[in-house]
Order: C-alpha cells, then sequence, then structure tokens
C-alpha cells in the first residue's frame, strides 16, 4: 500500500490545506512514492451534529462551535481508518508547509513504535500536530466514537490531542525540525505555523477564535463570575498580527503564487476565500510584490 500524507482542515483553514498539499509534493526528491489526501470536516456530519453541546476539556466542560477555528483537530485520528488499518501514514494540520523533504519521515525507522511526533516543550504531553502513523498498529482509533466520548465525559480532549491516551511505550519521538514551531532555519524540515494569532495569511483580519488564556481564566470562575466576565470582558475586536518573521510570511506567499500559476488555486477561490475573511483582503498584492526567498 503507498503510504499516505493526510492534511486535516475545515473550511477556515482551506488555503492552508492546499498550501500544504503543493509544498510536499513540491519539496519531495520521489513525489510519486506517496498521495496526499485533505481531510475536511465537511465532509464528517459528526462534527457538526454536536454544535453547542458540552464537552469535557481540561476537567472542564465547554461547548463545541463547528465554526472554531480548530475544529478539524479530532480529524487527527481518522487516518488509519481511512488506510483500512494498513500502512504508513503522515497527518498533518493545514498550517503545516513541508520545507524538507516528507519522504525521509515517511521512511523512518519505527522502531516498532505505533506512531512518532516531538513531546511539548516543558509540558509532559505530545504534539500531535505532525504524527507518523503505522495504521496497523492503531486499530484502536475510531475517530467518530472517541469524538462521542467527548461529550458523554468519558474522555477529555486534551488528554486525547495530547496523546494521554495512547501508552506512552508505543510513542516515538522524532526531532523538533520534522514540527517546527514558528521556526524557519537551516534545520526546518516542516514549517508549522502554530501560533494562531500571526498565521501570515490572516494578517489583518478578525480574529475569529477564543484565545485560550480567556477560555482558563472564564473557567476558574462560578456561575456568576462568568456571567459577569461575558458582560464587561468584550473588547474591541481583535486582528490578526503580522508575522514577526518575514521569512515565513514570504515562504508562505511564495508557495501560493506557485499555487496559483500552476493552476492548483484559482483567482476566483482566493477572491472567495477574502470575502469570507479567511484569506488576508491584501493576499493578491502579497503576490504581485513577492521578492527573491533569501539564501
Amino acid at each position: 500500500m503507498r503510504s499516505c500524507v493526510f492534511i486535516h482542515t475545515n473550511h477556515k483553514q482551506l488555503v492552508g490545506a492546499l498550501v500544504s498539499s503543493y509544498s510536499l509534493k513540491r519539496n519531495s526528491a520521489q513525489p510519486d512514492q506517496f498521495d496526499v489526501r485533505i481531510i475536511n470536516s465537511d465532509d464528517y456530519p459528526f462534527l457538526q451534529s454536536r454544535e453547542g453541546q458540552p464537552f469535557l476539556r481540561e476537567g472542564k466542560t465547554r461547548r463545541w462551535y463547528y465554526e472554531d477555528l480548530q475544529s478539524f483537530t479530532p480529524l487527527r485520528f481518522m487516518p488509519p481508518e481511512l488506510m483500512g488499518y494498513e500502512g504508513r501514514a503522515v497527518v498533518i494540520d493545514p498550517d503545516v508547509f513541508a520545507v524538507g523533504d516528507i519522504g525521509e519521515l515517511l521512511g523512518r525507522d519505527m522502531k516498532g513504535k505505533a506512531l512518532m511526533c516531538k513531546p511539548r516543550a516543558s509540558e509532559k504531553r505530545f504534539a500531535s500536530s505532525v504524527m507518523l502513523l503505522d495504521c496497523a498498529k492503531l486499530t484502536h482509533w475510531h475517530c467518530e466514537r472517541q469524538f462521542n466520548e467527548l461529550f458523554e465525559l468519558k474522555r477529555d480532549y486534551m488528554d486525547w490531542i495530547s496523546l494521554l491516551c495512547e501508552p506512552e511505550e508505543t510513542i516515538g519521538l522524532f526531532e523538533d525540525e520534522w514540527n517546527h514551531f514558528d521556526t524557519l532555519n537551516a534545520k526546518t524540515k516542516m514549517l508549522h505555523n502554530t501560533k494562531r494569532r500571526t498565521q501570515p495569511w490572516k494578517t489583518g483580519l478578525p480574529v475569529d477564535f477564543t484565545p485560550g488564556e480567556k477560555h482558563r481564566k472564564r473557567a476558574r470562575l462560578g456561575i456568576l463570575g462568568r456571567l459577569a466576565f461575558d458582560l464587561f470582558s468584550r473588547e474591541a475586536p481583535i486582528v490578526y498580527e503580522r508575522h514577526p518573521d518575514p521569512r515565513q510570511e514570504q515562504y508562505f506567499f511564495t508557495l501560493l503564487r506557485e499555487c496559483l500559476e500552476k493552476g492548483l488555486v484559482s483567482e476566483e477561490l482566493l477572491r472567495e476565500q477574502m470575502r469570507r475573511n479567511h484569506l488576508r483582503h491584501d493576499a493578491l498584492a502579497m503576490l504581485e510584490h513577492l521578492r527573491p526567498l533569501a539564501a
């Protein structure tokens, strides 16, 4: 069975997913040796069926909203099913872009582990945003069933997404550069624009997610406290900021321009994404004024 790289996304991050897909083939020495497949949350009705319902996260209940920027994250656990529990797969977020050759990761000696990823810094958790999977060893992954367990309060979202539900001995570690958080240097294999507020294709748009620190402050309050917090913590609209590293902004738009030139995305699609506030409104102007990437 051919290996496959899966990019999970929703309608808000579709442009990122398309650029990511292109980057994987573009930067591989053997692009015909693996498939790339986008998993779109719109194709999985179970994610929308729980709209507004409470689920368990970090020991507290929060409400599930399909319009959240990252409502696609449960689909990280879908690839083994889609592969028929056979072969190897890599699954990545739609804000991850290949700089190196993904074929090197797909061919990695996994030393008998079921999956490989990188650890979270200063946390006893794992980063599941880029994973190498041996699908035959993950027959216990059933995405829809386990998603529903969040709402039955049998499974905690953060434990699930941080891989704390997996036996630790089945998890192998790879180098940081295969999931390089907002870092682009000579070692980078996969660039992950993980800081949502500074994703390069969103600059200037109104922020369409609730910052984690606000959730944490609200969660510590009682019912009356939460009502007061919601009433008095309304602020002026927050916008996405420019990425602090111009090279990462330039890298994304270089890839996007190549996608446009090769007919992999259309100007019509980009204009529609701008109208929907999913792509910065000066995106086409950015493509016109790109400078060559520095060596």
